[in-house]
C-alpha cells in the first residue's frame, strides 16, 4: 500500500528547504562579519577626491624607475632595492585582515642595495608597507611576505 503525498509532507518540504536556506545564510553572514577587519576607506567620496593624486604619485615612482621587494630570510624582513644606491627604508607590518597590531621594522642596510630588518618579522601572513627614501626622493611599496 503506497501513502498518498499530502499538504503535510509539502509542509515538511519547505520548512526544511528554508531552514536550510537560513542556516546557510545566517552562517555565512557570521563568517563574513568575523573575517573582514574593516573598511579600506572611512569616506568613499574622500577618498574618491584623491584618486587622481593617487594616480600623479605613481607615475612620479613610476619615473624614478627603483623597485622592491621583499621577503622573510631567518625570520628577518629583507628588502632588496634597484634603481639606487643606500637609499633608507620605513617598513611598517600590517595584518591583511587587521586582527594583529601593525608593527614597525627598523631596517639596517648591509649591501648598497639590501637591507635588512633588526626585528624578527611576527609569525603569519602580513602586508609590508614600504617606504624608500634617497636623495630627497620617496617611493612606497607594498609587499606580501609570510613570517
Amino acid at each position: 500500500m503506497t501513502r498518498r503525498f499530502t499538504g503535510w509532507h509539502m509542509t515538511a518540504i519547505l520548512v526544511g528547504f528554508f531552514a536550510i536556506v537560513i542556516a546557510v545564510n545566517i552562517a555565512m553572514a557570521r563568517l563574513a562579519s568575523s573575517t573582514f577587519g574593516g573598511a579600506l576607506a572611512e569616506n568613499g567620496y574622500v577618498a574618491s577626491q584623491d584618486y587622481n593624486h593617487w594616480i600623479a604619485a605613481a607615475k612620479y615612482q613610476d619615473q624614478l624607475g627603483w623597485s622592491a621587494s621583499a621577503r622573510v630570510e631567518n625570520q628577518k624582513l629583507v628588502l632588496d632595492v634597484t634603481g639606487v644606491n643606500f637609499p633608507t627604508a620605513e617598513v611598517r607590518l600590517v595584518h591583511p585582515l587587521g586582527r594583529a597590531r601593525a608593527t614597525r621594522l627598523a631596517m639596517h642596510a648591509v649591501t648598497p642595495n639590501r637591507l635588512i630588518s633588526s626585528e624578527p618579522v611576527p609569525t603569519g601572513r602580513w602586508q609590508a608597507h614600504v617606504v624608500i627614501r634617497s636623495a630627497g626622493r620617496e617611493a612606497r611599496y607594498i609587499e606580501e611576505v609570510h613570517g
